[in-house]
């Protein structure tokens, strides 16, 4: 990776301005190279082969002059970053002060802190109370059980005290809500409180006379709130802060727990933020030096980088010192004392933050850059979060060091054997068809275990079957190895492939004009505040987008416009998983609702013969994928009860999503028209195939219209999901492979032996199931390709020719085996979703409770309600 882009990776998003320039100098650096081409050319130079030595013929007399010139550009930088660092450090510093006095002091507080935790809030409460009182009976029980809830959540607050012109914060016995509403703005709403003083005396007599004025419901809050109180006080009786049960107690850790963790991460983020431009000087002064053939790194390095502030060893030794003590406070607030286990807690939260930053921030950025929206931001090519290696099974000692056996690498060595040892079987009738069969399972093999990547399995498809000399010509006779080159070659690139071109080219342009964001956010503007509406409405569009940008992109686009909703909710809510899961399922539902929405689709309709034009793919898939959404929604409804509040009373309200007040732009109109036009072409294509012959003509149509219109960029093209493509090539080679080496022929007296005597629908009824299950376990693509073609053999086999109707039904199929977190893409999104704590919301539980009752749902609704569709359009 170039720093360039390692630099954008992983600098700090609010901090980016105050990085080294690092662009803005390398262009200077060649625009110096320019000036000595100017002044004196490219000077030739001296290779002495015996001394093994190399100097210049003409001595670069120029190269002071650049240094003159370019060194007030390194000061400037270096002064920027001084100024910064000195600043952050000195705040960061400050805060770490403030919070060891803060903990010592509660240290000193103790848990007697707790005991007028609830006075001051109920007095403030009492304002309000006759305007409470005269509400409805449903809102009063709600407010009534919101207020116990965030008694539950409640913690110790501080006021800031003024005195001498110096500010400081000081326990109080004020309480405030932690809850997930208000997270976001603890410390804020912390700093923020500040009482008035109250002597002891007050305290008495205020808490006498506002016993005196409160109703008679406020008294038994007041006295309810002692009892819990004076029962908290008995069970932590012996405990400091640090080990008690107590609410009180509670709050008060998970409080400085935020603290610390922020603060900690802010500190490990000005430590990188350090050595990433440490690293920047020094890869800078290295291209200068190579570049004007100078010689200025190693001494501007030593001589003014390294003695400046943020680069000297004792800056780096407060830093260390700074960690550590935060480590030792979080091990006495969370921990009990133990520091390992603090340092991999804080360590875990510090990569959590980093992740998140990367997948959300960053990537917006990188893709508005790559969309060519943001001057001086390259496109961070091969920038990938750094993932841990396999763990081996076993560790084989050898002469040659240590042989780990991994899980992939005893895949692909199954596979391999099994391969060699079919090829010198007879298993098949038939030398191709039999050499055919050991790469039908090699292939299987490989795709089921991944123990390579699955594109490069299919790559290996069409050496496989040329090699071996698979392929067969029309007198059953194997064609030589050119001949047979020739025409893998020809159909692996069908018209199928280019209609997937072209279905990537609508999914960037809609995502890269932000149409499919615009859209999205007006209708879940309408869904209301409702738990149920707002469920139903983000299952629609997370369907419907799946339609059209695919069900990757579509899980993604809704788990980033949720975060502000999840943040909003009670802990403990069942809406949040609810909603997670129920955008998963609906993205694999959508799966099966377009022809372009998912590769399994358009290998479908490549194997159907005629084609399936678009108007009849979507008269069965739409109301399929309807009833499979209703249903689907209200067995969530069942499962999860998402309105219901997390104490059991009243129900919970869900923040509005607010429309974006975009009005559309003259491009995001000519998107909207081309890809309504070339869906309109691709629905009625058999009506005009006389005019544009297949459906991979029509998806030219937008290739050039956004490419040739400057709407799509060369960098927008390379960034189309080439894999898939490959992984398609491979699979439409494999089916060839199968017909023209004669399996397929053996494949059909089987099959025919087998079905001998069984209606459609029963041969329905058992395909369907095993469909299911093989969709389930391993990638629905991979499903396809290896189902499809048995499906087409199977409905060739059965009277009527039923062929297109069974592979239209393995089709959709594919895409609803959703009962594991790895089955699909959406799955395995919504399976690393996290709160702000790094929990996970879903667990394999909620996929095997609720995803494989709904891949059962939506199965029947494919093999009831869609077959008797395909019956009515005439499959």
């Amino acid at each position: 990776m170039k720093f360039s882009s390692a630099l954008k990776f992983n600098a700090v998003a609010d901090w980016w301005e105050e990085y080294i320039a690092y662009d803005v100098l390398k262009r200077y650096i060649y625009q110096l190279e320019k000036r000595q081409q100017r002044a004196g050319g490219i000077e030739s130079s001296y290779h002495d082969l015996e001394a093994n030595e190399q100097t210049s013929l003409v001595d670069h007399s120029d190269a002071s002059g650049a240094d003159i010139l370019f060194k007030p550009l390194l000061d400037r930088e270096l002064q920027k970053i001084v100024r910064f660092y000195e600043a952050q450090e000195k705040e960061l510093l400050g805060e770490l002060a403030a919070l060891e006095q803060s903990i010592t002091q509660q240290d000193e507080a103790g848990l007697e802190a707790g005991l007028n935790y609830m006075d001051e809030d109920e007095e403030d409460e009492e304002e309000d109370e006759e305007d409470e009182y005269n509400m409805s009976t449903r809102s009063e029980d709600y407010d009534k059980g919101s207020r116990r809830r965030r008694r539950k959540s409640s913690s110790v607050g501080y006021r800031t005290r003024v005195a001498a012109g110096s500010i400081r914060e000081e326990p109080s016995n004020r309480r405030f809500s932690v809850s997930s509403s208000e997270a976001g703005d603890l410390d804020a709403s912390v700093l923020s409180l500040v009482p008035r003083p109250r002597s002891a005396s007050q305290v008495a007599s205020g808490s006498r006379g506002a016993s005196a004025s409160m109703s008679p419901m406020g008294r038994a809050r007041s006295l309810a709130s002692r009892l819990r109180t004076m029962k908290d006080n008995i069970t932590t009786a012996g405990d400091t802060i640090w080990t008690a049960k107590g609410s009180y107690a509670l709050d008060t850790r998970l409080l400085f727990k935020r603290k610390i963790t922020n603060l900690y991460i802010s500190l490990c983020s000005l430590r990188s933020y350090v050595e990433v431009n440490y690293s920047g000087f020094r890869k800078i002064l290295k291209k200068y030096d190579k570049v004007v053939y100078s010689e200025l790194k190693d001494r501007y390095m030593h001589e003014v980088v390294e003695t400046s502030a943020p680069f000297t060893e004792e800056s780096k030794a407060r830093m260390s010192d700074a960690i550590a003590r935060l480590t030792d406070l979080y091990a006495k607030c969370v921990t009990n004392g133990d520091k390992s286990a603090a340092q991999q807690e804080l360590k875990l939260y510090q990569r959590e933050n980093i992740a998140w930053e990367r997948n959300t921030v960053w990537r917006q950025m990188i893709g508005q850059q790559r969309h060519g929206t943001i001057n001086g931001l390259g496109a961070l090519m091969g920038a990938t979060l750094v993932q841990q290696e396999e763990s081996s099974l076993i560790d084989v000692p050898t002469p040659l060091g240590s042989l780990k056996l991994t899980k992939k690498g005893v895949s692909l060595t199954v596979a391999l054997v099994v391969f060699i040892t079919l090829l010198n079987m007879d298993i098949v009738a038939g030398e191709e068809a039999n050499k055919c069969f050991a790469v039908l399972v090699f292939s299987t093999i490989l795709w089921a275990t991944e123990a390579i990547p699955l594109f490069v399995t299919s790559i290996c498809v069409p050496l496989l079957l040329v090699c071996l000399r698979v392929i067969r010509d029309d007198n059953n006779t194997a064609l030589s190895t050119p001949d047979a080159t020739k025409y893998v070659f020809s159909v692996m690139f069908s018209p199928t492939i280019m209609l997937l071109i072209g279905g990537f080219t609508i999914s960037s342009a809609l995502s890269k004009t932000n149409i499919d964001r615009i859209l999205i956010t007006r209708v879940l503007s309408f869904a209301g505040t409702r738990p149920s509406s707002v469920l139903l409405a983000f299952m629609g569009v997370s369907c419907f987008a799946s339609m059209w940008i695919s069900n990757v992109a579509a899980p993604t686009l809704c788990f980033t416009l949720i975060r502000p909703i999840l943040r909003t909710l009670p802990p403990g809510s069942a809406f949040a998983p609810a909603l997670i899961l129920a955008i998963a399922l609906a993205a694999n539902i959508g799966g099966q609702s377009s022809p372009i929405s998912s590769p399994q689709n358009l290998i479908a309709l490549a194997a159907m013969d005629p084609k399936l034009d678009w108007a009849s793919w979507f008269a069965v898939a739409l109301p399929v994928s309807i009833i499979s959404i209703l249903l689907i929604w209200l067995l969530l409804l069942v499962m999860y009860r998402p309105a219901r509040s997390p104490d059991g009373e009243g129900e919970i309200e869900i923040r509005t999503i607010r429309p974006t007040r975009e009005s559309f732009t003259l491009k995001q109109y000519w998107v909207t028209f081309v890809c309504l036009f070339t869906i309109t072409l691709w629905c009625f294509e058999h009506e005009i195939e006389g005019l544009v012959g297949d459906m991979g003509i029509i998806a030219i149509v937008p290739i050039i219209a956004f490419f040739a219109t400057g709407v799509l960029k060369k960098d927008d093209f390379e960034q189309f999901a080439w894999t898939i493509v490959f992984l398609a090539m491979g699979g439409i080679a494999l089916g060839k492979g199968v017909t023209s080496s004669g399996l397929m022929v053996t494949m059909d007296g089987m099959i025919h032996r087998l079905l001998e005597g069984l209606s459609l629908y029963t041969v329905v009824l058992v395909l369907s199931p095993v469909v299911l299950i093989v969709s389930t376990f391993i990638s629905h693509t991979i499903a396809s390709v290896l189902l499809v073609p048995i499906a087409k053999e199977v409905g060739q086999s059965l009277p009527g020719k039923h062929a297109n109707l069974l592979i239209f039904m393995t089709g959709l199929l594919c895409s609803v085996g959703m009962g594991m977190p790895v089955s699909g893409f959406p799955n395995q999104t919504a399976a690393a979703q996290e709160d702000e704590l790094g929990r996970l919301y879903l667990s394999n539980m909620d996929f095997l409770k609720n995803g494989v009752p709904a891949s059962i749902i939506a199965t029947l609704v494919v093999a009831t309600v869609g077959f008797v569709l395909m019956i009515a359009i005439g499959l």
